[in-house]
């Protein structure tokens, strides 16, 4: 089933429309960010590139006013790195890191029956980056428009040169 919501999702040719929960447990979707230049990140509380929620966090506040948005979406799929809870997840992120961007529900981002629809449609073969989601904190730029402009891996410093650049580039773009 979740190859055929993918499917219907790249066929529709939005990843505005692909179902999502909030971390509230909540319908949602990208939707929620349209018009809005959109740093996905998948995300863990026991890793060692959690410290990147900082910078993320950095990064939202200087940018959300011009139309960026952070949305975290907690994963367990590398290493066990994200057991917690949603209540446990919320806790973490606020407590350590006053993240105040959005946190969706834990998904599966690897591939294979269980692989979220929306991780489906970033990394499957007909992506603009192909190819399966290394390790937490892997990131994909989606311009105001729904395309994905850029893709990181996790060792690519949100406050990086690279990735404030092509974020820069994604917000003066009309």
């Amino acid at each position: 089933m979740a190859l055929t919501l993918a499917a219907s999702a790249a066929l529709a040719g939005s990843l505005y429309d692909i179902p999502l929960k909030d971390i509230d447990g909540k319908p949602t979707s990208l939707k929620a960010y349209q018009g809005k230049v959109i740093l996905l990140v998948n995300v863990a509380s026991q890793c060692g590139y959690t410290r990147q929620y900082k910078p993320l966090e950095a990064l939202y506040r200087k940018y959300k006013d011009r139309g960026f948005v952070v949305v975290g979406v907690p994963s367990n799929d590398f290493g066990g790195q994200e057991p917690g809870s949603p209540e446990e997840i919320k806790q973490f992120c606020s407590s350590k890191f006053d993240v105040t961007f959005p946190l969706m529900e834990k998904v599966r981002v690897k591939p294979g029956p269980d692989q979220h629809p929306l991780y489906a449609a970033l990394t499957g073969k007909d992506a603009a980056f192909p190819g399966e989601v290394k390790w937490n904190f892997g990131k994909f730029l989606i311009g105001r428009d729904g395309k994905v402009l850029a893709r990181f891996q996790s060792g690519d410093e949100p406050d990086s040169p690279q990735v404030i650049q092509a974020i820069e580039a994604a917000l003066a773009a009309k």
